[in-house]
């Protein structure tokens, strides 16, 4: 156990030794923060380039995960259906109040048949305000990304590209998730 986490450490600042020449922004060492559930969170060993699939805004209009490039994004796919992903929304909610701003914001983005009223819905019941109602009724970018369940967060660096992903429920509100997102959130290297 000692030698696999010892492994995992080594691939870690290989990862990022190497990030730091091909992407400087995803070269942010976020090794020491990988604890208690955000050791679920699984970073690439290089960044993917995200998909141009379209979601759908709370207002109607499509959008893409591109129009939010020059920060760090937190992206959650959740549905209102899925226990776990309403656990979390408060979580994400009180990240984006502390850290949402130039340099990092959460995106949600409901995917199946939630539809925009019911999301909106779901939204006022927990008085989250402060979090976009997007909604990817067709599943397209959701099988786009490869999700096969829900929730999952991925983490996305300034240049628009997937660093990391962490599949299934997270104590958002830990102390080892606040530190990894004010990581991010104080990251230099973001235009």
């Amino acid at each position: 156990m000692l030698f696999r986490s010892m492994l995992k450490r080594l691939a870690w600042i290989l990862y990022t030794g190497l990030a730091a020449f091909a992407n400087p922004a995803a070269a942010l060492d976020l090794a020491p923060l990988l604890t208690g559930d955000m050791a679920k969170l699984v970073a690439h060993s290089a960044p993917k380039p995200l998909p141009e699939v379209p979601f759908q805004t709370a207002d109607g209009t499509s959008a893409l995960l591109s129009d939010y490039q020059g920060k760090w994004v937190l992206l959650n796919l959740w549905a209102t259906w899925c226990a776990p992903c309403r656990a979390e929304m408060p979580m994400l909610s009180a990240l984006q109040t502390t850290y949402g701003g130039e340099t990092f914001e959460v995106i949600t983005i409901a995917t199946g048949r939630d539809s925009p009223a019911k999301v909106a819905r779901f939204m006022d019941s927990i008085a989250v305000t402060n979090l976009p109602r997007h909604t990817d009724p067709n599943q397209k970018l959701a099988r786009s990304l490869g999700i096969l369940g829900l929730p999952v967060v991925l983490l996305i660096a300034p240049d628009g590209s997937e660093v990391a992903r962490l599949t299934g429920p997270a104590k958002w509100d830990a102390p080892e998730a606040l530190a990894l997102v004010d990581a991010l959130a104080r990251d230099k290297t973001t235009p």
